[in-house]
C-alpha cells in the first residue's frame, strides 16, 4: 500500500498540483471505476448519461473529452449520438490504458480515438468540435481560466461545453453529511480497497476548495462562455454546468 503524503490543494502553486494529480491519477488505475461507483452508489453513470444527453451537433459531428480519465464520457457520448465521432484526451497515460481496454471490449475503437495531451495545449486546430466535455476533471487543473479558454478555441461557433464537477450542498443538513462523507468515511473506506487511499483526501479537499455553482458559471463566461446554465444533481454533491462558445471570441481573449 502507498504512503504517500499529499499537500492540501490551497498550499500548491500550479506546478506542484499538476504533479501531484499526475501522480495521484496514474497510481488508481486499477480500482479507479469500482471505487467511482461505490463511493457514488453509481450516481456518476446517471451523472454521465445527464451530460451526454446534452451534447449537440450540428457543424463538425465531433466530440472532444477532455481529462478523460478512463473513458466514461466518451463512452457515455458515443452510446447517445450513434453518428458522432469521440476524440479523448488525457495526460495521464496510465488512465488512456484502462480507457483503451474499455473502449476495445465495446468494440468502439473505429469511433473514439484517445490521445494523450494537456488540456492547456491541446493538440487540434480551431473550431475542430462541435461539443466538448469534461467530467470530475476540471478542479484537477490549476489554471481553469486558461483550460477553458484553451477548450473554447477548439470549438466551432456556437459549439457547447458540458460540465459535470462536484460541490458541497447549498442546504445545511445536506452540507454537513457531505462533509462527514468527505473528510471521515470515505477516506477510511478507500485504505479497504485502494493501493494510494491518500489520493481520497485529495479528492476531498478539491471538491471542498472548488467554486461554487454561481462563481464557477462567472468563470466560464469570463472564459469566452455565454447561456450558462447549472442543473444541480443529487441534492447538489453534483453539477452539469452547459454553456455555449461565443461567436465573437477568439482564441486571443
Amino acid at each position: 500500500m502507498s504512503h504517500r503524503k499529499y499537500q492540501p490543494v490551497s498550499s500548491l502553486d500550479a506546478a506542484a498540483h499538476r504533479a501531484m494529480v499526475r501522480d495521484i491519477f496514474a497510481t488508481i488505475t486499477g480500482t479507479y471505476d469500482f471505487l467511482n461507483r461505490l463511493f457514488s452508489l453509481r450516481r456518476d453513470v446517471a451523472w454521465r448519461r445527464a451530460a451526454a444527453e446534452k451534447g449537440w451537433f450540428g457543424k463538425t459531428n465531433r466530440y472532444l473529452d477532455v481529462a478523460t480519465g478512463t473513458g466514461d464520457l466518451a463512452l457515455a457520448v458515443a452510446g447517445r449520438h450513434e453518428g458522432v465521432s469521440v476524440t479523448a484526451v488525457d495526460f495521464v497515460g496510465e488512465m488512456l490504458d484502462e480507457a483503451s481496454e474499455k473502449i476495445r471490449r465495446k468494440d468502439l475503437e473505429s469511433r473514439i480515438v484517445l490521445v494523450q495531451a494537456d488540456a492547456m495545449a491541446l493538440p487540434f486546430c480551431e473550431g475542430a468540435f462541435d461539443t466538448a466535455g469534461i467530467a470530475f476533471g476540471i478542479r484537477n487543473m490549476p489554471d481553469r481560466p486558461g483550460a477553458l479558454r484553451e477548450i473554447g478555441r477548439v470549438l466551432s461557433p456556437g459549439g457547447r461545453i458540458l460540465i459535470l464537477e462536484m460541490h458541497f450542498p447549498s442546504a445545511a443538513i445536506f452540507r454537513k453529511i457531505y462533509g462527514f462523507y468527505l473528510g471521515r468515511v470515505l477516506p477510511r473506506m478507500a485504505r479497504s480497497f485502494s493501493r494510494n487511499p491518500e489520493a481520497y483526501h485529495y479528492l476531498a479537499d478539491s471538491i471542498m476548495h472548488f467554486p461554487s455553482p454561481s462563481r464557477f458559471s462567472r468563470i466560464l463566461e469570463d472564459a469566452g462562455f455565454s447561456g450558462v446554465e447549472c442543473h444541480c444533481l443529487t441534492c447538489g454533491i453534483t453539477c452539469l454546468y452547459t454553456a455555449v462558445k461565443d461567436r465573437q471570441s477568439t482564441a486571443t481573449d
